[in-house]
């Protein structure tokens, strides 16, 4: 009897997904004659944020019917023919993901030189674009959210909302209960003082303790490492914005539940969104 093959992870990544509407997305209800400020539009799209929108509109990059448009505050319908950088952009329903990032990794659309790219762990699995809010280094792994919604997004990152991150961190040597305790009191790095949060070192893993932090400056974590001498060897993001990786194994993701994406906006000071329109 011929031996059947069995589908490798990889295969079944590859399997297309056609666009089902599913209770975790939400429709953008514009009519196709309401008027939608563009920069809006261009970020409801899930291309970037309000005010990147603004600085494509400034670099004469966005076109409506076919004419480049450079007005601030210019409006446009749903039915009109919008592109960006030469291309076309339409408002798809909202799509919330949470990805458990594995190794090796990168937090990135794509990559010019072929690495893997978080979006390859979630390729053609919802037939929308998304995109990863924030960034985690190759090496790091944990919780990471993708989204089409690009408001969410922007407010998610910017500083002025504070939003939670924790980390499980092991280090090259263990770090001593004083060195912990300056993490709390704030540690001078070269773009200014760094502070952590519920500092907790594990009982019974070697070199390893928790940290959250209210920030996303770049290589925070192992940057605050490195103040006392030594260097991260394992870095994960269990927590973010009150989310965690509870069912989540690595490299697997989930749909964001709707109590959670209207918490998500509530957070950062966005309207909640009605998930029984559309």
């Amino acid at each position: 009897m011929k031996k059947r093959k069995s589908k490798s992870s990889n295969d079944q990544k590859k399997k297309s997904y056609p666009k089902k509407k599913k209770t975790n997305e939400v429709d953008q209800n514009y009519s196709k004659t309401e008027e939608i400020r563009l920069n809006k539009f261009i970020a409801h799209a899930g291309l970037c944020s309000r005010r990147e929108a603004d600085t494509y509109i400034a670099d004469g990059k966005v076109k409506v019917n076919g004419k480049v448009i450079t007005e601030m505050g210019y409006k446009v319908r749903r039915k009109d023919d919008v592109e960006v950088d030469g291309q076309k952009i339409t408002l798809e329903p909202f799509v919330y993901l949470l990805l458990n990032k594995p190794k090796n990794t990168i937090t990135t659309t794509d990559d010019d030189r072929g690495r893997n790219t978080v979006l390859d762990e979630v390729e053609n699995a919802t037939g929308y674009r998304v995109y990863p809010v924030g960034r985690l280094d190759r090496n790091t792994t944990g919780l990471l959210i993708l989204t089409n919604d690009g408001d969410l997004a922007h407010r998610l990152m910017h500083p002025s909302y504070k939003v939670k991150k924790t980390y499980e961190v092991q280090t090259k040597r263990t770090l001593t209960q004083d060195e912990l305790d300056a993490y709390a009191k704030g540690v001078e790095l070269e773009d200014g003082i760094a502070t952590g949060y519920n500092i907790r070192p594990f009982a019974d893993v070697k070199n390893t303790f928790l940290i959250s932090v209210f920030e996303g400056r770049n290589r925070l974590i192992r940057r605050m490492v490195e103040f006392h001498g030594t260097e991260v060897t394992k870095l994960k993001r269990t927590e973010y914005a009150g989310l965690n990786l509870k069912d989540v194994s690595m490299g697997r993701w989930r749909y964001l539940k709707q109590n959670e994406i209207n918490d998500l906006r509530k957070l950062v000071k966005l309207d909640t969104l009605d998930f029984k329109k559309g």
